[in-house]
């Protein structure tokens, strides 16, 4: 029977360390103390472990590096995705990169592809959380080594590895945490999405069907807070509205700012519920209920999907947390 040709992993196992020491001395870090980078070498040696980074890692013919596709690198989901594929990436000696896409509009869309098939760009990460980067997923070549970070369910109609939270149930979860406190329905203020029921707002619809509680209007924001202001400007003249699950962080803060200015107490007369969990989440007064995404291992997760030799990644599924922002209606 043909020999298995050893992993990072076995030589990890070998020597008694973790698989990211090992990645350290074969990308010669000086964080390594003596005596643990011999045991390496000695495992590696005994193995016969032959590390070809340029190939086993990041797909043959294509440089030591991996690019990130993005249309935001500002973004809480966005930072975070980008954080993880930096911290993975260091970790495997590789050259990690970021382009912007502009927009969705075609010659954007194609000048960002044609920057990334360039070889020296190694293999492409595209984060398709909105219509740019989706349109950049899309206009991929087949041949091209790349993994996508997209919405729950990923893109429909495209062939392509694909890694996402499931934030479905979680959005189901937060609007039945409403409605147990007593809340006759939840409304919802959205966030562009790529497709047309995203995961969030189809968790929230679902947890409404299935109490029989009424399915509101979906009230439709854009990326910037001024506009989920005007959408909790128009939520917040309605008195019959009691409890608001919002598309993420920073638009509960807008809605929460236009509620206020209305005279309108959170939670006292109106719930809210944020998504993402931005770290000053925890800190707003009150501080917010929210759902706790975990981008950070989305962009980990995506490395180790490009690269034979990195660890299985752990990425935490999304799930509430409850703070001081809900309360039952008076």
């Amino acid at each position: 029977m043909k020999r298995a040709t050893p992993q990072i992993r076995d030589v990890a196992a070998a020597a008694g360390v973790s698989y990211q020491t090992v990645s350290r001395v074969l990308n010669n870090s000086p964080n390594v103390r003596a005596d643990t980078r011999q045991l390496v070498l000695e495992a590696i040696e005994r193995l016969d472990y032959r590390p070809n980074r340029a190939a086993r890692a990041l797909g043959s013919g294509r440089a030591n590096a991996v690019t990130v596709v993005t249309a935001n690198t500002t973004l809480y989901g966005y930072a975070g995705v980008l954080q993880g594929v930096e911290e993975a990436g260091r970790l495997l000696g590789l050259t990690v990169g970021v382009r912007v896409v502009e927009s969705e509009a075609a010659d954007d869309v194609r000048h960002a592809v044609e920057y990334v098939t360039d070889p020296s760009c190694g293999n492409v990460i595209v984060v398709a959380f909105d219509p740019a980067g989706s349109g950049v997923l899309r206009a991929m070549p087949e041949d091209l080594p790349m993994v996508a970070a997209t919405e729950a369910g990923g893109l429909p109609g495209v062939d392509r590895t694909m890694i996402f939270l499931d934030e479905r149930e979680a959005a189901a979860d937060a609007t039945r945490h409403l409605l147990g406190l007593g809340h006759r329905t939840v409304h919802h203020v959205t966030i562009p999405s790529e497709v047309r029921d995203s995961a969030r707002q189809g968790g929230w619809r679902t947890a409404l069907e299935q109490a029989s509680a009424e399915v509101p209007e979906v009230v439709h924001a854009g990326w910037n807070l001024a506009s989920a202001y005007r959408a909790g400007q128009a939520l917040a003249a309605d008195p019959a509205v009691t409890a608001i699950l919002c598309g993420n962080d920073d638009t509960a803060l807008a809605v929460r700012r236009a509620l206020h200015e209305a005279g309108r107490d959170v939670p006292g007369d109106v719930s809210i519920v944020g998504f993402d969990d931005v770290p000053g989440a925890a800190y707003w007064t009150p501080a917010l209920t929210t759902v706790r995404m975990d981008f950070v291992g989305l962009g980990r997760a995506c490395v180790a999907a490009l690269a034979e030799d990195a660890a299985p990644v752990s990425v935490d599924p999304p799930h509430l947390v409850v703070r001081e922002s809900t309360a039952p209606p008076r």
